[in-house]
């Protein structure tokens, strides 16, 4: 038990920085502390508390509150309802994806948002020797790919706002400014969206939201495969097999 005003002793690693982020971390999730009360509490030199909280402030790991101190972020929130939400929609979507997998003979996957991010929780792979990989784990970006569209097109409207005047240029084929923007539109009326050649060339991709009982986005289902077989031309065809696996994952979490 660690009684008020004291600090449980952190664990050392190799990475020193960490290890005072952390402490730093620890003195925060007791409640709302000051410069000198973080630097008392953690024995960090003044100088190396405020830098460091400065830091954590801009990765929103901190936030400040004028006349109390700093406080635990935002950014905090959202990565532990990732963490909460992973593991047991991972476990939902698996199965999903390899019927989808097996059904279109192309490669699924399941991405969820992090922060500027779209990351890949769960995937299954097409049989076929020339198919598209994209590993557990892999952070793609949010404005390039159908997947990307998808979370622009249906997440939160500030999200959209400022990422869309910053999209850039991965192919030549990378939709950007009004015509990213024309493109969220569609993906929104038909509620699915679709890439060829827009973030690796020779890629082609269909993807479809999947949202949470209160509406939210919760994740993204996509469908990737070479271009010439996942094309715009064939995108329609896919789009009610990966319509379908989005509304299957969406029923299995209470949708």
């Amino acid at each position: 038990m660690t009684l008020p005003g004291t600090l449980q002793k952190p664990r050392k690693t190799p990475v020193g920085v960490l290890d005072r982020v952390m402490a730093i971390l620890a003195v925060i999730e007791g409640g709302t502390r000051s410069h000198t009360e973080v630097a008392r509490l953690t024995g960090l030199a003044r100088p190396t508390a405020h830098r460091l909280l400065k830091s954590m402030e801009s990765h929103g790991l901190v936030t400040y509150v004028g006349g109390e101190g700093f406080r635990l972020g935002p950014r905090l929130l959202g990565l532990a309802a990732t963490a909460m939400r992973e593991v047991p929609l991972r476990d939902i979507a698996q199965p999903v994806l390899d019927r989808l997998a097996r059904m279109t003979g192309e490669s699924a996957q399941l991405f969820v948002r992090d922060h500027h991010r779209r990351v890949c929780i769960a995937a299954a792979e097409s049989r076929s020797e020339l198919r598209t990989i994209v590993e557990i784990g892999a952070e793609l970006p949010l404005t390039a790919g159908s997947a990307g569209k998808v979370f622009l097109a249906f997440g939160p409207p500030e999200l959209t706002a400022e990422l869309l005047p910053s999209a850039e240029r991965f192919t030549p084929m990378t939709p950007v400014g009004e015509r990213l923007a024309r493109q969220l539109a569609t993906a929104r009326r038909v509620g699915w969206a679709s890439s060829a050649g827009e973030r690796e060339p020779g890629v082609g991709s269909i993807s479809a939201p999947v949202h949470e009982p209160y509406g939210a986005l919760l994740a993204v289902v996509s469908l990737s495969g070479p271009e010439q077989r996942v094309g715009r031309i064939s995108a329609k065809r896919y789009a009610p097999a990966v319509l379908e696996a989005a509304k299957e994952i969406e029923r299995a979490v209470g949708v």
